[in-house]
């Protein structure tokens, strides 16, 4: 039996689990990654029209295909129907369904979860007027998109102890510039890291980030060659680095610390930082009882045990993005997001599966703290924290 057979099978079998009928799967001109990497289809051939893939939980797959492209699903298993005009699609799409009163496609009530709506709102129509029931694929998408095997979860370990390593290395850097009174900036700082990515044998499709006193308040702050800022006695700094194993279907690790160009750390930073802490411990200590306890667990979920606790401490107005994302082969992956600030995130937390847990507050125009984990969902749904140790206080540089 072929690997896409098989992959079939698989998802006959969590569609028979999670009590769906079947999957529909739709593209048009790639409008839809999720049926481009499910289906795995060779990446030579020309997909200018519409298909359609039925999938169902019992029973043989069925194609749709156009009389010009008629042969490019001819990788995947199933019988075929060729359409050439909008009125034999329509009528090919009834006929493959076969009667079927409900399938699951990519798409969000609500466009909820926007990270899986590849589906457009007239194709929903159209599938709708043949008395079908739409539901959201977002639970399905992810058993295939982001979840991990063992090879990328050892992988991981090891691009997840670089990255902790690095983040020493990288103060020492700033630390050695600052005493051998030596100009350094926040591009320097980043391309030190870069370098330290070369060596490890890591990489990663953006650059690391450093960002000093008021560039830290951007979370989304990059430096540049051209724009960036120096790096001080005095001033305050947080480091951001994601990589990963320089191999095919390798998976990043994610982490942020802040540290201070001192051999003390002012109070204010360090009391904000323990609340930034708190958040992070919070949301951690959740997904662990939660697993524990044998109980379901959502993204948002895990997103209000931070955010509640920064708001309790009197800072929910300055936390001002979600909790952490999805990890896997790109940075920002394609399983439950712990959200419901941005979205709802109501995807479950799922076995072979890593996340971030990153809470931040932000002061604009004065500084920012965010402190990163990132946490890997074995298949035992033992809860795995990486790049140990984690931040416990904000770094004095310079002691």
């Amino acid at each position: 039996m072929s690997d896409i057979n098989k992959k079939i099978e698989s998802i006959q079998q969590v569609l028979k689990e999670e009590k769906i009928l079947g999957w529909l799967l739709y593209n048009f001109r790639g409008s839809n990654v999720f049926a481009t990497n499910v289906l795995e289809l060779p990446p030579h051939i020309m997909q200018t029209r519409r298909y359609f893939y039925w999938i169902p939980a019992e029973g043989s797959p069925q194609k749709l295909v156009h009389v010009i492209e008629q042969f490019n699903l001819d990788s995947l298993p199933g019988d075929k129907t060729i359409y050439l005009s909008w009125q034999s699609l329509e009528e090919g799409l009834k006929k493959i369904l076969g009667g079927m009163k409900q399938v699951a496609m990519e798409y969000s009530p609500r466009n909820a979860i926007p990270y899986v709506s590849k589906v457009d709102g007239g194709t929903l129509e159209l599938v709708r007027s043949l008395g079908v029931d739409v539901i959201s694929s977002a639970n399905l998408v992810q058993r295939f998109e982001a979840c991990w095997n063992e090879e990328q979860a050892k992988d991981n370990f090891e691009a997840a102890k670089h990255l902790r390593e690095i983040v020493d290395v990288t103060f020492g850097f700033i630390k050695s510039r600052i005493i051998s009174n030596t100009p350094v900036n926040e591009y320097e700082v980043q391309q030190f890291m870069k370098s330290e990515f070369a060596q490890r044998g890591l990489m990663s499709e953006d650059d690391p980030n450093c960002s000093v006193n008021a560039n830290s308040a951007n979370s989304h702050y990059e430096p540049t060659k051209d724009v960036h800022s120096p790096l001080k006695k005095g001033d305050f700094v947080l480091i951001d680095l994601w990589a990963k194993k320089n191999k095919p279907h390798s998976v990043y690790a994610d982490i942020t610390w802040t540290g201070f160009i001192g051999d003390t750390v002012p109070s204010e930073y360090q009391k904000i930082f323990d609340v930034v802490k708190g958040g992070r411990d919070a949301a951690l200590n959740f997904v662990r009882n939660t697993f524990k306890q044998g109980k379901e667990i959502y993204g948002y979920q895990v997103d209000d045990a931070a955010r509640n606790y920064i708001k309790e401490k009197g800072y929910g107005e300055y936390f001002v993005h979600r909790t952490g994302h999805s990890i896997g082969e790109i940075i920002h992956g394609n399983g439950a997001n712990m959200d419901n600030i941005e979205t709802r995130d109501e995807r479950k937390i799922i076995p072979q599966t890593s996340f971030s847990i990153e809470p931040g507050i932000y002061f604009p125009g004065k500084w920012g703290i965010r402190s990163e984990i990132d946490v890997y969902i074995s298949k035992d749904k033992e809860v795995i924290a990486t790049g140990l140790p984690m931040q416990e206080e904000v770094v004095p540089i310079l002691r």
